[in-house]
């Protein structure tokens, strides 16, 4: 049989569970009060052929834990608990770029948006200042374009001729007669008809627009 052992002050004794444990020495075995939310297992000590051994603790706390939750969650995910190989360090780069990239999509999406924002506008804000600003009505405009129109139905009557007009005309025609095979001998006679051709438009157009 063991004899029974003196309490020391050693790692382990009562006298250090009591000062972790005021509970301790009113209750010597690990049955303690609950509100101090701590038990110590002691471990007997094995006397004879086994060496002694320091005295083990064991502390259980009931409850949650005092640590927040996002220093849980950066403790689970941190590179010392998980090390990143060359693969998920190459996916979290590219998951990187692939968001400043939509970021600068969606920047640019922005800006262009704005600025054909801007154009309608400034569009709108011109048709209406010329819609304000004084000058010929629709109405006036179109009356005047009738107006032309009759006097052009009017002008497209055939009439003779000048013959300043009428003789260029057949000077060109009879050269052409005497040298069908050299067409370039009545040069002088076309450009004569061309000038005479020229003068008659000229003429209607001024008498058009009187």
């Amino acid at each position: 049989t063991l004899a029974p052992q003196a309490e020391t002050s050693g790692p382990g004794s009562s006298s250090d569970a009591s000062r972790i444990c005021p509970e301790f020495s009113k209750k010597r075995h690990h049955e303690l009060n609950p509100s101090y939310n701590c038990r110590i297992a002691i471990e007997p000590v094995a006397m004879g052929a086994q060496e002694s051994k320091p005295q083990a603790y064991e502390w259980k706390v009931s409850g949650p834990p005092s640590v927040s939750l996002p220093v849980m969650e950066s403790l689970q995910t941190s590179p010392e608990r998980f090390p990143q190989t060359d693969a998920s360090r190459a996916k979290l780069v590219e998951q990187h770029i692939q968001a400043r990239v939509a970021e600068e999509l969606k920047r640019l999406q922005k800006q262009e948006s704005d600025a054909l924002k801007f154009a309608h506008e400034k569009i709108s804000e011109a048709a209406s200042s010329i819609t304000e600003d004084k000058g010929p009505s629709r109405y006036t405009v179109s009356k005047e374009i009738d107006e032309l129109r009759n006097k052009l139905e009017q002008r497209r009557i055939v009439r003779e001729l000048p013959e300043s007009v009428e003789t260029a005309r057949n000077n060109v025609i009879r050269c052409l007669r005497e040298n069908d095979r050299r067409p370039l001998v009545c040069y002088d006679e076309v450009e004569a008809f061309k000038a005479e051709v020229k003068k008659l438009e000229k003429d209607w157009i001024n008498k058009v627009t009187a």
